[in-house]
């Protein structure tokens, strides 16, 4: 028993002498790390009254505070941001769905604005504006070395006066100036329509409208179409969509799913992670759908794209999408303004991050630039067929099938100009014609 005692007594002042070897610099370490700080918020006061004695011209001290703090938050990721009383307010009548501006969502790239996708219906999109292309200046005025929320600023102004921005695009030797007349935004999240048989979701953002827009828009259409026996599928329209609201994708997500993992969110520490999964439920109940992405397709836009690719919900057919897989906190800080922070991943059904990766369609689809016809062209006879020969014979159809072969015929040709128009569209309307033509084992039907 003594032995023992002495064993255990031995065993306790050795755990003593390793704690306090082990503990010991760990503690110096953090008391060190703690001085380096202060040393350095020692240094950043020094820099701050050095600028406000000696600066060549009056500085004002908010401006400048504001700027260091949005020069450390950029320094993070291109997403992160410090955002003044005024940016804050519009950022929240953004998410709301009516804005001023041009209607571009743009990133930084490199150090250039970058456009991630011009939104439907704004100036910048009536003024040719295209996903990819680089802002280099605004009004002959580089936009290179400019923060992301600084070139922001410089394209804002009051509603009808005029902007010319420096756009360079891939395929353009030169760059070119655009002139666009700054509006009021007014965004419809969700345009609804019928092509064919097949119901078009067109979804432009993210915002607080985006899941009753789309609801009630493609009820609209169903209920217009006589019901769902009468239509082929969906065509779910992310292209050019810069994401928007993280609840609003669940949302739309979830519209179509009967359950399952929609996403995931991952932060720094393992705890913080979130899983959203999808509620019972099928608004298209089962009817096969094709969604359309491309290089504009962004954050929420992915993370439908994703969840609906995943669960084989859907097929995905366009481009590569632009691949941001991250997630912004917006904080309230004190004097009404609040901080943009980057605080996780989020992650497929499957696991997949996207970030930088993109989701990759089922079908790559490129959009084709629009050709002009060539005089060759224009010029080309008509082609002949069996109806044009003199003395040929009739096919004795009554008057109701040959008005039934003139309707599928008209059909045909509206098909026809759709592919003249938006062939990714017409190429996703052709798909759901498929799937419908093969019948209820194809969709997955018992």
């Amino acid at each position: 028993m003594k032995k023992l005692m002495m064993a255990a007594t031995g065993g306790a002042v050795l755990g003593l002498v390793v704690t306090s070897q082990v503990a010991g610099p760990l503690l110096a370490q953090e008391q060190g790390q703690q001085a380096s700080v202060y040393e350095q918020l020692d240094l950043f006061g020094d820099i701050f009254e050095r600028i406000r004695a000696g600066y060549v011209e009056e500085v004002d001290d908010r401006e400048l505070i504001e700027a260091a703090i949005n020069g450390m938050l950029t320094s993070l990721d291109p997403h992160s941001s410090y955002l003044s009383a005024e940016d804050a307010a519009a950022m929240r009548v953004q998410t709301s769905g009516e804005f001023g501006g041009l209607g571009i969502e743009v990133t930084q790239e490199e150090g250039w604005v970058k456009v991630v996708s011009p939104m439907d219906g704004t100036p910048a999109d009536a003024a040719g504006i295209m996903a990819g292309d680089f802002i280099t200046a605004v009004d002959g005025e580089s936009m290179m070395g400019l923060t992301l929320d600084d070139a922001v600023n410089l394209m804002r102004g009051p509603v009808g006066s005029e902007i010319v921005i420096t756009v360079v695009r891939e395929g353009e030797v030169e760059p070119f100036d655009v002139s666009i007349i700054r509006d009021t935004i007014k965004l419809t999240a969700v345009r609804t329509r019928t092509e064919g048989n097949a119901v078009v979701l067109r979804v432009s953002t993210f915002n607080e409208q985006t899941f009753p827009n789309l609801r009630d828009g493609m009820a609209e259409q169903v209920a217009a179409a006589g019901g769902l026996d009468n239509i082929d599928g969906i065509v779910l329209d992310l292209r050019n969509n810069p994401g928007g609201l993280l609840n609003q994708a669940i949302f739309v997500a979830d519209a179509f799913l009967d359950a399952g993992e929609i996403t995931s969110t991952r932060g720094r520490d393992p705890e913080d992670g979130e899983r959203f999964n999808a509620a019972a439920g099928d608004l298209a109940e089962g009817k096969p759908i094709v969604v359309l992405i491309n290089g504009g397709s962004a954050s929420a836009s992915e993370i439908v794209a994703g969840a609906l690719q995943d669960h084989r919900r859907a097929i995905i057919v366009g481009t590569n999408s632009f691949g941001k897989g991250s997630v912004q906190t917006v904080v309230p800080l004190q004097g009404e303004g609040a901080m943009r922070l980057t605080t996780s991943r989020y992650y497929t059904p499957s696991g997949r991050s996207i970030q930088a990766l993109g989701i990759s369609p089922d079908i790559i689809v490129e959009q084709p630039r629009p050709q002009p016809a060539t005089d060759e062209e224009e010029d080309a006879p008509a082609t002949r067929s069996e109806a044009d020969l003199r003395g040929a014979l009739n096919n004795g159809l009554s008057e109701d099938q040959l008005r039934q072969v003139e309707q599928e015929r008209a059909r045909a040709e509206a098909a026809a100009q759709l592919r003249e128009q938006d062939y990714q569209l017409a190429y996703a309307i052709d798909i759901l014609k498929g799937l419908n033509a093969l019948g209820p084992l194809a969709n997955g039907a018992n």
